[in-house]
């Protein structure tokens, strides 16, 4: 990461603007907060941390207004707040990023701009929510390229993230207090998320306090003055991230992080059949070549043709017809999640034709393999018929790959599929990945954390549209993968 500033506010003599006390909130049965207690001061950066289903992005929502909570005291700015609301939070200058992101797709960045700033009417008003919305995007996110008037729907999902976290910090006449980012980083490539983090820091020297939900922890480690817990609905532990480590806060979430040790190229079989042969687009464009049983990454700064190389694969593969092969969306609110669907018919759409039994679909054999998938990847939810929309992104997240692995495809790819996933959950998301390749599984992964990265055996560098260089085994390393980035020695 860059250097961020390493002066911090003096947080304990600054004034409480949020004051949580015993708040709950339960659906029916389902306790997703439990007596929790919660403050945070002017000008603060907290993180929030901890696994998927931990109540995280519950105890946002209360705060934010979204949903009401059970029970509890709320208060805001040192005033008892009865009745809190989306409308109240907004007149009060607290803002919210959620992690599904809240655009309204069919509108433009500056009329989404206008949705949350009503004072912004009359003649010219347009005009107006176009020059908010581009200042807030230069001063987060310079060089950003995004035209404020093109649809949301129209714009890559990285694109999206940017204009819904720059319009979290607009200002017209009501002041930003506080500004909650839900999995803010999970979209943006490496150069963006430096950008936010840095201005992070710099809004919270203006006196802008910040909750930082994210399951990256070098972010927590690197933006945040405390770090807060939760498990189960509850907070279990916070400390000052002065001196932490990341092996501190993964012990701090109830478990130890796994150690990782990368498999040398060719110490396991790599001897099967070349599943993809994917020629450049030209001479400068290596071609992408995978056998059975290979972890191939397409590495480089985000936005330089990776997805798109990835789906011009996918879709040859698919045309061919000669081998299957599963995708795993890096958006699931466009293309993963049938939102109105439950986890077990979400996980098993992709395998109706090995579910028939008679010309017929099993619902007793849909039934055990959703369950079988749902519990090796740990979805956290009351049963397989609960919708998935009633569960966390990162849940969401863990049925969308158990939908790959669970089907017959012998080559996979992988957009981004960590997007709001634990840190535990990883781990054993990679242990699986592996251990599906020594099967003779094909993995084709796009991502741009470099943890991700270290799992693979062989990697295609992208660099303005075309692979520029592979790096295989014990080369691959962060410095390396940069140098071709930006054209160096091996470029």
């Amino acid at each position: 990461m860059t250097d961020l500033p390493t002066t911090f506010p003096d947080t304990a003599m600054a004034e409480t603007l949020i004051d949580v006390r015993d708040v709950s909130k339960s659906y029916g049965s389902v306790h997703a907060l439990g007596g929790v207690d919660f403050r945070l001061a002017g000008g603060e950066v907290v993180g929030l941390v901890g696994h998927n289903g931990a109540g995280k992005s519950t105890l946002m929502n209360v705060l934010s207004g979204a949903v009401q909570r059970t029970a509890g005291s709320f208060r805001y700015a040192g005033a008892e707040m009865d009745a809190w609301n989306a409308a109240k939070a907004q007149l009060n200058g607290l803002r919210c990023v959620f992690q599904e992101l809240s655009l309204c797709a069919n509108l433009s960045a500056a009329e989404n701009t206008r949705v949350i700033h009503r004072q912004l009417r009359g003649p010219g008003w347009r005009g107006r929510a176009r020059q908010l919305i581009s200042q807030a995007l230069d001063d987060i996110f310079p060089s950003h390229g995004i035209d404020p008037n093109a649809k949301i729907s129209e714009l890559s999902i990285g694109s999206r993230q940017m204009v819904e976290i720059a319009r979290a910090f607009t200002e017209t006449d009501i002041r930003v207090r506080c500004v909650i980012l839900d999995e803010p980083t999970s979209s943006l490539g490496h150069q963006a998320t430096e950008q936010l983090l840095a201005y992070i820091r710099s809004a919270a020297a203006r006196g802008v306090a910040c909750i930082l939900i994210t399951h990256r922890l070098n972010e927590i480690i690197a933006v945040c003055d405390r770090a807060v817990v939760m498990v189960d609905g509850r907070i279990i532990a916070e400390r000052s991230t002065r001196g932490l480590s990341r092996s501190n806060l993964v012990e701090m979430m109830g478990g130890i992080e796994a150690t990782h040790s990368r498999i040398a190229y060719g110490e396991t079989r790599r001897t099967g059949v070349v599943q993809i042969a994917h020629p450049g687009v030209d001479r400068a464009d290596r071609p992408v070549m995978a056998s059975a049983g290979e972890i191939i990454g397409f590495a480089g700064l985000d936005g330089h043709g990776q997805r798109e190389r990835l789906r011009s694969i996918f879709t040859s593969i698919n045309r061919a017809g000669k081998t299957p092969a599963a995708y795993v969306a890096g958006d699931r609110g466009l293309e993963g999640v049938f939102g109105l669907w439950s986890i077990a018919d979400n996980l098993t759409i992709r395998s109706l034709n090995a579910l028939q039994r008679a010309g017929f679909v099993s619902a007793d054999a849909a039934r055990s393999l959703a369950s079988s998938w749902s519990s090796r990847l740990k979805v956290k939810a009351p049963s397989i018929e609960t919708p998935i929309l009633s569960l966390s992104g990162g849940n969401q997240q863990k049925v969308l790959f158990a939908r790959a692995l669970a089907s017959d495809a012998e080559v996979i790819f992988l957009d981004d599929p960590m997007r709001g996933v634990d840190v535990g959950t990883k781990q054993e998301v990679y242990q699986l990945i592996r251990a599906e390749a020594d099967q003779g599984r094909t993995f084709v992964w796009y991502t741009t954390e470099m943890e991700e990265l270290n799992n693979c055996d062989r990697l295609y560098v992208f660099r303005e549209g075309r692979a520029v260089e592979e790096i295989r085994g014990d080369d691959i390393s962060h410095a390396r993968i940069l140098e071709a980035s930006f054209g160096g020695a091996h470029g």
